[in-house]
Order: C-alpha cells, then sequence, then structure tokens
C-alpha cells in the first residue's frame, strides 16, 4: 500500500512539472501568435501545415494539461505528453541534421536554449513521462489491493 501511494505521489509530481512546461509553452505561443506561426511558416519541413500547427500545437498542449489535472485521466495525460515530446524531439533532431535552416517555434524561455539544450531538454521529459507511464499504478492494481476486485 505505501508502494502503491508513493508511486501515485510520484506520478502527480511528473505530472505537475508537464502541466507547469505546456502551461507555459502553450500560452507563450498563444501570446505571441502571429510570431509562432510565421516561424512555423519558415520551417523546411512544417511550412505547408503551419497555420494548422499553429493552432493544433497549442491547443493539444493545452487539451494535455487537462488529461494531467484530472487523476482517472492522467495515464492517458502521461502518453499522450510522452508522445508529444518524442515528436518535438524528432523535429529538432532532423532539422539539427537534415536542414540548412532551423527556425526556432519556441516561446520565452526556451527559446534562449542552444538547440542542442533543447535536445537533452526534450529528452529529459521523455524519460520522465515515461518514468511516470512506468509508475502510474493502474486502476485495476489499486481495486486489487484494496480488496474491492472481484
Amino acid at each position: 500500500m505505501r508502494q502503491l501511494y508513493l508511486s501515485e505521489r510520484i506520478a502527480t509530481i511528473i505530472s505537475c512539472l508537464f502541466i507547469l512546461l505546456f502551461t507555459y509553452a502553450g500560452v507563450s505561443k498563444l501570446i505571441d501568435f502571429q510570431n509562432f506561426r510565421i516561424q512555423l511558416g519558415q520551417s523546411p519541413l512544417l511550412s505547408s501545415f503551419a497555420t494548422e500547427l499553429s493552432i493544433l500545437v497549442p491547443l493539444t498542449e493545452l487539451l494535455i494539461i487537462i488529461t494531467l489535472s484530472v487523476k482517472y485521466l492522467r495515464l492517458a495525460g502521461l502518453f499522450a505528453s510522452y508522445t508529444l515530446m518524442v515528436l518535438f524531439t524528432a523535429y529538432i533532431f532532423i532539422l539539427l541534421h537534415y536542414s540548412p535552416y532551423i527556425p526556432c517555434s519556441c516561446g520565452g524561455i526556451l527559446e534562449k536554449m542552444t538547440w542542442n539544450q533543447h535536445l537533452i531538454f526534450n529528452l529529459f521529459f521523455i524519460f520522465l513521462a515515461g518514468a511516470g507511464i512506468f509508475i502510474m499504478p493502474s486502476g485495476n492494481a489499486h481495486f486489487k489491493s484494496s480488496g474491492h476486485a472481484s
């Protein structure tokens, strides 16, 4: 029971870190929406989808915040966080290795990072999401440990 409590606490802390990250990133993009859309339009990989992505990315980040905030949706939120961070990291990796021009469409403090720092930052958050998914107690395991399973 104590291990279940500790796992829940750690998963909650990881979720809170993602809530902070996605709130900051999503709100920064929405506040400076025009600049974000223009920078996406300058991307050699994303220019064709800049308008759609400029709306979809911050809305996805805000939707993930909601899933991470609701206890019974938290596991889905961690999977979504993991997926989004993998996509962001793959995008950075591809740009770093295959593009002559790398526009920054990040906002605020994240914009001040070098691309290698950003890659490490993203890898750290991928690790956190994976750890959260791994330790997140499933509803069934909680049910069984409390003696309510049929």
